[in-house]
């Protein structure tokens, strides 16, 4: 198989030009969330993928935001690789601080600038060109390689990979390769939890002159959101199957993170509040649950009946073992493209892979967001991009290949 790799290496380096250009087309479709609407970049994905010779189909229960699917069939029966990617991008924030154009591509000092480029528009791009260059192999590898363009990513949404999921089974698939890196081009084999909660407390009200220690409904809110903030110390004890995972920088993915979102008590300044309410989102990496740190909060409003606590939605973290294929691959994948493995990472904002992880498909996460988080001047480096789309394919075809291997 080493012929067909150093082939499919030099098809992506030969086609460095036509990625760069998909991308500058692909920043150029606002789809900013919220709203979230896809329905400018679904055509640039189609379009390219036809190009390819690889026909694809829209999947949705809003016109304003599809899903785009695509199945390349290899010479005989074997597993199932999906690719997955989201169309939907972060909200440029205040716009002033950009030095670049946000919806016009700026390729300069080896990066490529614009709105979506690290989150994900150049992973998209890169499993794009991946699976036009698998499709022109098809004949040398076996099962479906599965190319999934999802929207309503970044806000949790239904619209995308949870109606995906379950309106089409056939792309549920063996294996999941997200586009959605973690930074750095690390691996990521897990990512955080989630858990939101609400805390209200309710009191008396009454003049501001008569307010007393410690008895206030805005008092006793802040009283319990000392006591937990303690929480932000906690780590994990790594499960074993992924023991050797790194947190990233300053080990924030092995640690329990607990930020208070949104504040609000009262309404006039010269009265005591009656109600004083805290949003409250908390991460949790492997190893610690969502019902542990849902007990501590609880337990912090000592019993108070004026305290309410409500779940809002949670999930534990997930991941998929150092040792498994779809791990391995991916690793001699990046190693063979890049000189040097990757680093084993936790995840810390949420993906999509957690929606295959739920129906007990394995998944990675690896892509090239060059750091953390998007943010102003969101770009990422061009050779990751082009890297990527190596690594996809590589993997992918390890894979699909494994049975005959």
């Amino acid at each position: 198989m080493t012929d067909l790799l150093t082939t499919i290496d030099a098809e992506i380096d030969a086609a460095r030009e036509t990625l760069v250009g998909l991308c500058g087309t692909l920043v150029a479709a606002p789809s900013m969330s919220p709203p979230g609407h896809t329905a400018g970049v679904a055509p640039i994905v189609e379009a390219f993928l036809a190009a390819g010779g690889v026909p694809s189909e829209r999947v949705f229960c809003d016109p304003e935001a599809p899903n785009i699917v695509a199945h390349v069939d290899g010479a005989g029966a074997g597993p199932q690789v999906v690719f997955n990617a989201h169309m939907d991008t972060m909200q440029a924030g205040d716009e002033s601080r950009w030095t670049v154009p946000i919806l016009t591509q700026t390729r300069r000092d080896g990066r490529l600038y614009g709105l979506g480029m690290g989150n994900m528009k150049g992973a998209l791009a890169a499993q794009c060109l991946a699976t036009t260059v698998l499709a022109r192999h098809r004949d040398r590898f076996d099962g479906r390689l599965t190319m999934t363009a999802v929207c309503d990513e970044v806000m949790f949404g239904e619209r995308g990979a949870v109606h995906l999921l379950a309106a089409r089974p056939d792309v549920h698939g063996d294996y999941l390769i997200s586009g959605e890196g973690p930074g750095f081009m690390e691996l990521a084999v897990a990512e955080k939890g989630l858990l939101w909660l609400d805390v209200e407390v309710r009191g008396d009200g009454g003049h501001s002159s008569r307010a007393l220690t410690g008895s206030t409904a805005v008092a006793r809110l802040a009283a319990i959101l000392t006591r937990i903030d303690p929480i932000n110390s906690m780590y994990a004890t790594v499960p074993l199957e992924i023991g050797g995972v790194t947190g990233g920088p300053d080990n924030a993915g092995l640690r329990v993170s607990l930020s208070v979102g949104t504040l609000s008590g009262g309404g006039v300044r010269s009265l005591v509040a009656t109600r004083a309410r805290a949003e409250i989102d908390v991460r949790l990496p492997p190893g610690v649950s969502a019902a542990e740190i849902e007990a501590q909060v609880r337990e912090a409003a000592h019993g108070d009946p004026d305290v309410t606590v409500t779940n809002v939605k949670c999930w534990d973290a997930n991941w998929t073992a150092l040792g498994h294929p779809l791990t391995q691959a991916t690793v001699a994948a990046v190693t063979a493209v890049r000189g040097k493995a990757p680093r084993y990472v936790v995840r810390l904002p949420g993906s999509d892979a957690r929606r295959w992880r739920d129906l007990g498909v394995p998944a990675i996460c690896y892509g090239p967001q060059p750091t953390l988080s998007a943010g102003t001047d969101d770009f990422a480096f061009e050779q990751d991009v082009v890297d990527c789309a190596k690594v996809y394919a590589r993997t992918a075809l390890a894979l699909l290949n494994r049975q005959r291997d």
